[in-house]
């Protein structure tokens, strides 16, 4: 088969769409498939691009001031060459995207004109993540729009978990064109070895916005210090909310909350062994309570218990695979679940790490994709 793939993301990248692009492109490269990945000039602090099996299209685009293809400027900045670079591209038997939803209706556009067709990698569904960060009802309306359009002229759908299947059939995709195949973590990368000493430190890695309402664990520090006074909150990544996360944490002592920027998997695996526990939220109520975020995985791949703070699926995923705590999220309820996370002590890592490379490994997401997308091309002969 010969296979594109369109992403803004993708390694030397970090970011949950670029692992999983990466496996998947893993998979289908060892199973004989010709791939083409048409994606970004990664930044200079990301490092040298990896060789590749293979054929990797960069084009350099606009990025924030954190580095990030993200805003609308950002993605437009992908999807305006996006329609050219795929049309005098060598044709395709299937083509394979990723959110934003403007990048979708671009692929939908150009499969219509090369006569060919598309997948849909639905990691999230992007128009409830604008109602979770609130923004305005005509820019909802509009992503809604686009995100209906390229979801449902797809000839699959790939959710990453139950939830967001449910999301993508609500807005009008046929039941028989979606697949689950949850997501995943390297558990190469991300692993228990080599063992460091355990601090009295929370590690919180990845995307910090508004919908996912970090803030509360810097809300809750001042009351896990008043029993452990060297307890320290560290963040790695960025995002919309770092402001606001950085004018709490100038409130509290000096070195109580550290913020390390976006590092390389490599260190953020360092940083999650050597942590008492990993820290997630999602703000309840929001319409993303179905979301399982990946920094889950990551942590426990690692040998590290999860404290989650929300309800919903993962607040469930939690509780019942013993990956952590998982308490409301509210400053009182997160500082008690760091207090029982310090008195307990050491974690149960060989627990958490079984569970992860049973349940979550993202080699097995790639190979499972590729399986869907054989299936589609072989349907289509």
């Amino acid at each position: 088969m010969r296979i594109v793939l369109a992403t803004r993301l993708f390694r030397p990248e970090v970011g949950a769409a670029a692992f999983r692009l990466a496996a998947l492109t893993d998979a289908l490269t060892e199973r004989g498939h010709e791939v083409r990945v048409v994606t970004t000039r990664p930044p200079a602090s990301a490092g040298p691009p990896p060789e590749e099996r293979a054929s990797v299209s960069r084009w350099p685009v606009m990025r924030d001031a954190g580095g990030n293809v993200r805003g609308y400027l950002q993605y437009a900045s992908f999807d305006v060459p996006l329609l050219g670079r795929l049309a005098a591209g060598r044709g395709a038997d299937l083509v394979v995207v990723e959110p934003p939803p403007s990048t979708g209706v671009v692929v939908a556009l150009a499969t219509l004109l090369r006569r060919t067709r598309y997948v849909y990698y639905a990691a999230d569904v992007w128009s409830d993540a604008l109602v979770a960060a609130g923004a305005a009802a005509p820019v909802v309306a509009l992503m809604r729009m686009l995100e209906r359009i390229a979801l449902r002229r797809a000839v699959r759908v790939i959710a990453v978990s139950d939830g967001v299947a449910d999301r993508v059939l609500s807005l009008g995709v046929a039941p028989d064109r979606v697949a689950v195949v949850p997501n995943g973590i390297d558990t190469t990368l991300f692993s228990p070895e080599p063992a460091v000493t355990r601090e009295p430190v929370f590690v919180y890695t990845g995307t910090m916005s508004e919908w996912q309402g970090a803030e509360v664990f810097v809300r809750a520090l001042p009351l896990v210090r008043e029993k452990y006074p060297e307890a320290r909150l560290r963040f790695f990544g960025q995002g919309s909310a770092e402001p606001e996360l950085r004018r709490l944490a100038a409130e509290l002592p000096a070195g109580s909350v550290e913020f390390g920027g976006v590092v390389p998997p490599v260190r953020a695996a360092e940083e999650l062994r050597r942590g008492t526990a990993a820290l997630v939220s999602i703000v309840p109520g929001q319409g993303y309570d179905f979301a399982r975020p990946t920094k889950i995985y990551a942590a426990t791949a690692c040998g590290t218990p999860v404290l989650y703070a929300g309800r919903g699926a993962a607040a469930d995923m939690v509780r019942d695979a013993r990956l952590g705590a998982a308490v409301g999220h509210d400053s009182r309820a997160v500082a008690d679940g760091m207090l029982e996370m310090l008195d307990a002590g050491a974690p149960d890592s060989a627990h958490l790490v079984e569970w992860t490379r049973t349940h979550a490994s993202l080699r097995s997401t790639g190979r499972s994709v590729a399986d869907e997308l054989e299936g589609v091309l072989a349907r289509g002969a």
